[in-house]
């Protein structure tokens, strides 16, 4: 395994500690801020926007860099957010940390995935890729349970400092061990945008958007589904936590070996299916503890198999704006974390229990379904990979 994917995906793995934390501490956060379950979900949706927002803008910004020297800058902005979070004095100030936080999110990815295709052998692009993004899965696996323990134990702003030691690492990893492969500047600024004037990676940006949204209306609010209706104690958390990491990061390597091998929308398409029918079980069995933990395993699973086929599409169907097709799968998938846990809330504020968080994912995760079987159907089937 080349040590420059591996440094690209110590980036990730901050980005998803950064991104992934928030359901397994948000009790502790609300219990520290004085503010409600719901409230602490919008903290979710704070970094999400900041996705959204800061994707386009770098990436549009930084087109006359090298894409090692803003992967750097990336990283830094990475420290930038997680050590104002962790030192964040009220709600307010913690929401707009996690909106910094992320900012660089999206571009990380959007440059990250055309470096990592770079770098890659000749037909393994989507298994470089998934190692690229095998950092935010170890990210859940490692990360979000030792976070999850941190604030159990001591404080949830430990984790932000974490994290931030952590981003200062990858700025070091980056500069070190990633080569330098230019900045892909080829054709005028409009061009860039050409290939938005085609179907396909509309589809592409739908279908995880809807996708995603559809599991975080649920994963949004795991914390309390675990602890208020399956029954477990606050100590078990960390531990549960490492579960649904396991569920990411088999989830993600699985799916870029398929990949390689069958055609990706429909794999996709069959992964965010599955993902529906487990959101379905969570929401009428998550009452039994044990089945709870599996369904929740399967749930993270189908969430980041989608992640490589997701990425890769985008970029084959992007030609000529591949940082931003990479960015904008990003900003699918973050915005639709932003409204699946505005929507998994609902419920939740109606006096209904958690596990009725799940409930509202479901269509969703059934019309990102429909839309990858659409795009296998309309341009995969019958055409050589």
């Amino acid at each position: 395994m080349k040590k420059s994917l591996l440094a690209l995906s110590l980036g990730t793995f901050v980005l998803g500690i950064a991104e992934f934390i928030m359901p397994g501490i948000s009790s502790f956060v609300a219990q520290d801020l004085n503010i409600s379950i719901p409230e602490a979900g919008h903290l979710i949706s704070a970094y999400a926007l900041g996705v959204s927002f800061g994707a386009p803008v770098i990436l549009l910004s930084v087109e006359k860099y090298k894409l090692k020297s803003v992967m750097i800058f990336l990283a830094g902005l990475m420290l930038l957010g997680n050590i104002t979070a962790a030192v964040a004095p009220n709600y307010y100030a913690l929401m707009a940390c996690r909106f910094i936080s992320g900012l660089p999110h999206g571009a990380y990815f959007g440059i990250g995935t055309i470096i990592a295709s770079k770098l890659a052998e000749k037909g393994k692009e989507s298994s470089a890729i998934a190692i690229m993004v095998s950092g935010m899965t170890v990210a859940n696996l490692l990360g979000v349970p030792i976070g999850t323990f941190l604030s159990n134990n001591f404080s949830w702003r430990m984790i932000f400092v974490f994290v931030g030691l952590l981003a200062l690492t990858a700025i070091f990893a980056i500069n070190f061990l990633v080569p330098d492969v230019g900045n892909q500047v080829t054709q005028r600024f409009r061009d860039r945008f050409k290939f938005l004037k085609h179907l396909a990676p509309w589809i592409v940006v739908a279908a995880t958007f809807t996708g995603n949204c559809g599991i975080f209306c649920m994963y949004s609010y795991i914390n309390p589904i675990l602890t208020s209706v399956s029954g477990f104690s606050e100590s078990v958390l960390s531990w549960i936590m490492i579960i649904a990491g396991l569920g990411m990061v088999t989830g993600n390597l699985i799916s870029g070996k398929i990949c390689d091998k069958y055609p990706m929308g429909l794999v996709a398409g069959i992964f965010q299916g599955l993902a529906a029918v487990f959101l379905t079980l969570m929401f009428f069995f998550a009452f039994n503890g044990v089945f709870a933990v599996i369904v929740m395993f399967c749930c993270t699973f189908c969430l980041f198999a989608l992640s490589s086929p997701q990425q890769l599409l985008i970029i084959k169907h992007g030609k000529g704006g591949e940082k931003l097709g990479g960015a904008l799968v990003q900003i699918a998938f973050n915005v639709g974390n932003a409204l699946g846990a505005f929507l998994g809330g609902l419920p939740i504020l109606a006096g209904n229990t958690c596990n009725y968080s799940a409930l509202p994912g479901i269509p969703f995760g059934i019309l990102g379904c429909i839309l990858f079987v659409y795009f296998y159907f309309r341009y995969e089937r019958g055409k050589r990979e």
